[in-house]
């Protein structure tokens, strides 16, 4: 498509996977069974937490409201995706490009937020087990999930302020199946200080910060494990961080892919895959991880007859 620029758009259009005929019901297909599957899942975990009084802690609380964030992330990407491969339709309004920017953002952060209050919370746990219950109870949970969404607005609300500052656009197609924040930025054919200033921002705020803080809590947690004597002790408690561990190792590191993917050196292919990695794997594995690796959980789902 040429480039030139644009002072006033309407809409934008979205890149697709394939532009094969015979492969738009195999891909609709796969994308509404993920999409399923992700919001089953993750239902599921807050039922069981929501009906099993054994589950009503702070951890529990925590992993509900990260299901929760997780449909709403998945939420904002796959229905548009699914009904463009249906009605073989590419494009997305201007408002409605920047709505869904603005709510993807809003979940990714608050998956980002919750799972480092999720780390917060095992170091409590382990490291203070004795004072665990007055440190996390009721109204700290509360305020630490009122501060998770609150910071989440933040970000949500400075991509769409700098995105609303963008006056011209060098092209009117983006490198991804939905309004990626770092994509529409880059068509900005005027000055990319506002760029910079929200990219390096967010990149500190919940880049260093969030994995700061869950580094600081594991060094302290592992600190703590090493002094138990026995290493079946050891073992049991570690076990309790596990799915936690592996939750936050696959979302960074599908993240960093695709932060490391919005290079120019990368296809737009390259960039999708890892897009979709991100965006619709993470989401459709944590509850599988979760559910699988907690017995606590497994043993609600069978009690409900699930």
């Amino acid at each position: 498509m040429e480039r030139h620029n644009l002072t006033k758009v309407s809409e934008f259009y979205l890149m697709r996977f394939s532009e094969d005929p015979d492969l738009q019901p195999v891909l609709f297909g796969l994308f509404l069974s993920m999409y399923l599957v992700t919001v089953l899942g993750n239902l599921l975990i807050i039922l069981a937490v929501s009906s099993d009084s054994h589950l009503h802690t702070p951890m529990y609380f925590f992993l509900s409201n990260l299901s929760l964030a997780d449909i709403g992330f998945i939420s904002t990407t796959v229905p548009k995706m699914i009904v463009d491969v249906s009605t073989h339709r590419r494009f997305i309004s201007y408002e409605g490009c920047l709505t869904q920017m603005s709510f993807l953002i809003l979940f990714a952060c608050m998956d980002f937020m919750l799972l480092t209050v999720m780390a917060y919370d095992r170091f409590v746990a382990i490291c203070h087990p004795l004072h665990y219950a007055i440190i996390m109870n009721p109204r700290c949970c509360v305020l630490l999930l009122l501060l998770s969404v609150l910071i989440s607005l933040f970000d949500s609300q400075a991509h769409n302020l700098a995105a609303l500052h963008i006056i011209c656009f060098r092209d009117v197609e983006i490198a991804s199946y939905f309004c990626d924040p770092s994509r529409l930025l880059d068509l900005s054919c005027s000055d990319i200080l506002i760029k910079n200033i929200v990219t390096y921002m967010v990149g500190v705020l919940f880049g260093v910060f969030p994995i700061s803080g869950i580094i600081f809590s594991y060094y302290k947690i592992v600190s703590t494990i090493l002094k138990i004597p026995s290493s079946e002790g050891r073992y049991k408690t570690f076990s309790t961080c596990g799915s936690h561990l592996s939750v936050v190792c696959l979302f960074y590191g599908t993240s960093f892919g695709t932060y490391l993917s919005s290079n120019r050196s990368y296809s737009p292919i390259q960039s999708m895959v890892a897009s979709l990695m991100c965006t619709v794997i993470t989401p459709m594995l944590n509850p599988f991880i979760y559910s699988l690796k907690n017995r606590e959980i497994l043993s609600t789902l069978n009690w409900l007859h699930l």
